[in-house]
């Protein structure tokens, strides 16, 4: 049977009635905004680009092995033996509350949903739209075999959707289940779905601890000194997934996203056998193109160990 353990607290993040970064980072307000868009002027991105091969990836892999597919954004399909796990599954053409208007898709996923495997947890990171897609949820809980796992506060909302087994983690709180650990970790990030809820559900990354060993899911997050927070309590991963898109303007964004040069660093001080980019080439949030993040990352000379994928890639990690 599933295990929920308290770990160890991490530093304080509610103030009895919202959540908040401990080192006092906060997304930018009304005024902010506002600036943003009337000053800043985006790069251009092509409308769409035909350039995915969608791949089907297998229903297991062997013991000890860890296999990774890019889907999109920050989806990504982790396969560790016979475990199946999904991060922050979007499939749909718009991240909205409605689908005829908002940040729409520019490339496919790069696995078609019916192509999916088994998945046994599905790892919400916060409530965003680009990461909390109702529509792929709905789905996957059609099928009846997947353990959503979630941070503070955000099982309500899938609860109201019907979207059944949903378990909450806070920061430092463990789900075991069968010889595999998921904790919820620190990110510098914030919440929320509407013009009322801000930071009222909590945000997080997540540590897979398996015979495979170590795989870091950052989500999305500033540059922070929670990297060094976790290699501390965790241990240098095996793998690190981490975020390097929506970013600019740096003087708007850099409390909440961090940048490819960010992410080369974090994955320095995470210690990282491997690291994989996420949270770019699909949906345009801010004003760096699809394209920009990943060519920054490049430009950056990351090592070798840092990897680049594409919609529908795949790596097996050493």
């Amino acid at each position: 049977m599933p295990e929920l353990v308290s770990g160890l607290p991490f530093e304080m993040h509610h103030d009895g009635k919202r959540f908040f970064n401990p080192d006092g980072s906060q997304a930018r307000g009304p005024g902010a905004v506002l600036r943003w868009k009337l000053t800043s002027r985006g790069e251009k991105s092509p409308r769409f680009l035909a350039d995915v091969k969608q791949s089907i990836p297998p229903r297991t892999v062997e013991p000890g092995q860890l296999l990774v597919t890019l889907v999109n954004h920050s989806t990504v399909l982790l396969q560790q033996g016979a475990l199946n796990i999904l991060t922050d599954p979007i499939w749909s053409d718009r991240t909205s509350p409605v689908s005829w208007i908002g940040p729409r898709r520019h490339r496919l996923p790069g696995v078609r949903m019916e192509d999916l495997p088994d998945i046994d947890f599905v790892l919400i990171s916060h409530n965003h739209y680009d990461h909390l897609d109702l529509p792929t949820l709905r789905w996957l809980c059609s099928k009846g075999k997947s353990i959503f796992i979630v941070p503070s506060g955000v099982g309500e909302l899938l609860r109201s959707e019907k979207i059944s087994s949903v378990h909450e983690l806070d920061w430092g709180h463990t789900w075991n289940f069968d010889g595999t650990a998921i904790s919820s970790v620190p990110a510098i990030h914030f919440s929320g779905r509407g013009l009322f809820d801000r930071n009222k559900t909590l945000w997080c990354g997540y540590v897979i601890n398996s015979q495979s060993g170590i795989v870091y899911f950052a989500a999305d997050t500033a540059f922070g000194g929670h990297f060094a927070q976790i290699r501390e309590r965790f241990g240098p991963p095996r793998l690190a997934l981490l975020p390097i898109g929506a970013y600019m303007p740096e003087w708007f964004m850099s409390p909440i996203h961090m940048g490819p040069k960010e992410a080369i660093r974090a994955h320095e001080i995470l210690g990282a056998a491997t690291s994989i980019a996420i949270h770019h080439g699909t949906f345009q949030l801010a004003d760096d193109a699809i394209e920009t993040p990943k060519q920054e990352l490049l430009k950056s000379l990351p090592p070798a160990s840092f990897l680049v994928l594409g919609n529908g890639q795949s790596a097996y990690i050493p």
